[in-house]
């Protein structure tokens, strides 16, 4: 399917979904993480989505893979803030698995897109 924006790309849609998912974490965090860890993940989270926009953007297949990897690793930390809420206990051993599987489809999906982004870079 064609698309026209950066809205219309499957894996932003799965990334802003996955970006609600961690705000709603983030309310739920104790009060003494709320500024330290809460922050952090609010940060990650949003460059998630920020760096695969900034890059549709950039009309640029070699900035838009930058901005893609940058991505990718905001979603690596944010995996690493599950992994210490997991450790603290601070949620169900569960819930921390659910958001760790969509972080791995995500990334799944944003290698995906990189190596389309590449395919194209070659061939112009």
């Amino acid at each position: 399917m064609a698309y026209s924006t950066f809205e219309d790309l499957e894996l932003y849609k799965k990334a802003r979904l996955f970006r609600n998912c961690i705000y709603s974490l983030i309310k739920k965090l104790p009060d003494e993480e709320k500024y330290n860890l809460g922050s952090q993940m609010r940060r990650a989270a949003t460059s998630l989505t920020n760096n695969i926009a900034e890059g549709h953007g950039r009309y640029h297949f070699q900035e838009s893979i930058q901005f893609c990897r940058t991505a990718r690793g905001s979603l690596a930390e944010l995996v690493d803030d599950l992994n210490i809420c997991s450790d603290q206990e601070y949620f169900s051993e569960h819930e921390m698995n659910e958001l760790k599987l969509k972080a791995h489809e995500i990334s799944k999906m944003l290698n995906g897109y990189i190596t389309y982004l590449k395919k194209r870079k070659d061939s112009e």
